[in-house]
């Protein structure tokens, strides 16, 4: 493992196929993964020999506690060690001539080497390659470069996990991408490209290179000409199923012998490329896409190891890209089922009713937000707005079932909107899939030319906006009760009641509409009531336009609202 120079022998390992899918296992020197408290979470079997200790003996152990000594075998205060220092700050580090105790009471002698763990942009702990180094048996350039190996692996491992944080930032493909070229230049390459096949056709859907670039390379992106089978061009080999490849000048000189294989040729060309390597972007099932990264210099050109590198990273993107497309697609789903259940909107004599739904952005996930409003049998108006807890297929079902139960329960009988509610929630679990869901049920009475009263009761939702034509608006409070599917049972809710003044205008809204990552919810209220005063003598269809256009910006969920104006 580790023979020769930096860059030769000592690195060949790395080039095997399924290297990083069995490291932990299979790897000569122990490893040793921490917690950020510093407790030991996983050890591999290397390590369990080397510390004649079983795993079951040392995970949940303090790391430094169990096992660092000084050469001379006395403990290491805390405050003076350097991998405790290194994991407080989320840093790499590195060390040798310390020593590791044995279960047998033995000291080893071991050049370390740890590596930060960041999962889903945090720091979760750190990661400690280490191995017995025989005391007055070698060099102190040999244990150097014992050292230097084991901090190879350790930075490979650690791009590879924040290749693999970055992926996970985004549902949005295209985001995806484009915040993974960023990454990887100038980390591992001087420029990428990424091709995916989509729709019969290949498209280079993203040119990165260094700051200062020239912008006219990226001209290279857009629908790539056909991937003629006969071809030997690398990418062609490789959008085929081939396995990743290795360029050198040679290739990157070689006559095409294909369309396809000229575009590429002729794109490594113009950006001087001494060095590339392009592999697949696969997922369980085909290769969706290719990854090319280019190295214009000669002093560091792609190897063997660089080449298995990207070859796991290609994995992880085409693994990702599956997982964005197939969540697209039942975004999708969900969407046209969601708006298909949201019905349209009666005409009640004078009062008049306008709604809208914005589904939550590309790359997040549509929820269960729903509207409606119906006449009821004694000619009260029902006004009714919900979200249901959940994402995707099984929120949009849940509000399909929510919405039909509601309204057969508000028709079958003339009675106050909490007990509706209440006989709503006793149903929930036997009838429906929902597990929990927010709603206001409201009813407006009046004769047509008035005075009209609203009466409602709210199940954990936010509570509702009247704003008046004199640009006064203000919550209506009252009424609050425990979401449906809290276990409230019957009797625990209350009805409200208030006076709708002529000209005014209530507003049932989603809360989608008031939260924005990175703000409080009482900012998120405090601007909608504001804006509500100021948009309040507009007619209701801008009114609802205005309302949304000024607040959903910055929003990652779903948005419905229901607004309702009297006459005045």
């Amino acid at each position: 493992m580790v023979q020769g120079e930096a860059g030769g022998e000592h690195r060949r390992w790395a080039a095997e196929p399924t290297f990083w899918r069995e490291v932990f296992d299979q790897l000569g020197a122990g490893l040793v993964v921490v917690d950020s408290a510093g407790l030991i979470v996983a050890v591999n079997p290397a390590a369990e020999e080397l510390l004649d200790r079983s795993a079951a003996a040392m995970v949940g152990e303090d790391f430094h506690d169990l096992l660092h000594r000084r050469a001379d075998g006395t403990a290491v205060p805390r405050e003076e060690c350097l991998l405790l220092a290194a994991l407080a700050l989320g840093t790499s580090a590195r060390g040798e001539g310390d020593g590791f105790l044995r279960g047998d009471g033995r000291l080893i002698p071991v050049a370390w080497s740890g590596a930060p763990v960041i999962r889903n942009g945090r720091l979760a702990g750190m990661a400690v390659l280490f191995a017995h180094i025989t005391v007055g048996s070698g060099s102190p350039g040999n244990r150097t470069t014992h050292v230097t190996a084991l901090e190879d692996l350790t930075g490979r491992m650690a791009l590879v996990a924040e290749v693999t944080a970055v992926l996970a930032q985004t549902l949005d493909t295209d985001e995806a991408l484009s915040r993974l070229s960023r990454f990887l230049v100038p980390r591992l390459a001087d420029w990428s490209a990424i091709d995916l096949r989509a729709e019969g056709e290949v498209r280079r859907v993203a040119v990165t290179g260094p700051e200062g670039r020239d912008s006219e390379r990226e001209a290279w992106q857009g629908v790539l000409p056909a991937t003629a089978e006969h071809s030997r061009s690398p990418l062609v080999r490789v959008l085929h199923g081939g396995e990743p490849v290795l360029w050198g000048p040679g290739d990157i000189a070689a006559p095409s012998d294909s369309p396809l294989a000229a575009v590429q040729a002729g794109f490594l060309q113009s950006l001087g490329a001494t060095s590339a390597v392009t592999v697949p972007l696969r997922t369980a099932r085909q290769v969706i896409g290719a990854l090319t990264l280019v190295r214009t210099g000669t002093a560091r050109p792609f190897d063997a190891a660089d080449l298995a590198l990207v070859g796991d990273v290609g994995r992880r993107v085409g693994l990702a890209i599956d997982n964005a497309r197939l969540f697209g697609r039942q975004r999708e789903v969900a969407e046209a089922m969601q708006r298909n259940l949201l019905a349209p909107l009666p005409r009640p004599g004078p009062l008049r009713l306008a709604a809208r739904y914005r589904p939550a952005p590309a790359g997040s996930q549509v929820g269960g937000d729903w509207y409606d409003a119906f006449l009821l049998r004694d000619g009260a108006t029902a006004l009714v707005i919900g979200d249901v807890v959940g994402h995707d297929l099984p929120a949009a079902a849940g509000m399909a079932q929510l919405h039909g139960m509601l309204r057969v329960l508000a028709w079958d009988r003339t009675e106050p909107t909490v007990a509706i509610v209440d006989r709503l929630d006793d149903a929930l679990p036997a009838i429906t899939s929902v597990s929990m869901a927010t709603l206001v049920l409201a009813r407006v009475e009046g004769p047509e030319t008035g005075p009209w009263r609203l009466r409602w009761t709210s199940a954990g939702h936010p509570p509702p906006l009247l704003a008046t034509p004199d640009g006064h608006a203000e919550y209506l409070t009252r009424g609050q009760g425990l979401l449906l599917g809290a276990g409230l049972g019957s009797g625990g809710r209350s009805e409200a009641d208030a006076s709708l003044p002529p000209g005014s205008t209530l507003l049932l809204y989603t809360d989608g509409l008031v939260e924005v990552p990175g703000t409080d919810l009482d900012t998120g209220l405090g601007r909608l009531r504001h804006h509500a005063a100021v948009l309040a003598r507009r007619p209701l269809d801008e009114f609802c336009d205005q309302v949304l256009t000024r607040m959903s910006s910055g929003s990652t969920d779903d948005i419905a609202i229901l607004a309702l104006r009297v006459p005045g």
